[in-house]
């Protein structure tokens, strides 16, 4: 079954389709500039030991968000 959430609710390892990026403004373009954007396919790749940032990878890279960025993120996952 998929289901729709945001992406700092992700777990280690989870992998995903980013659907939509709610964020606007100079945040919502440069999320867009990193390469998150609808379609793409995500992985976490790890946290940090208060859970924020969040490591994913997209493509061949990996990248930091903070949880107030990924907040903005909306993934599609399955259980």
């Amino acid at each position: 079954m998929k289901r729709i959430i945001k992406m700092r609710q992700m777990e280690k390892n989870q992998k995903g389709v980013v659907r939509k990026v709610s964020a606007s403004g100079d945040m919502g373009r440069r999320i867009r500039e990193m390469g998150i954007v609808p379609g793409v396919e995500i992985r976490v790749q790890g946290r940090a030991p208060l859970k924020d940032p969040v490591a994913v990878k997209i493509k061949d890279y990996v990248l930091t968000l903070r949880n107030n960025e990924a907040s903005f993120i909306f993934v599609e996952v399955e259980d």
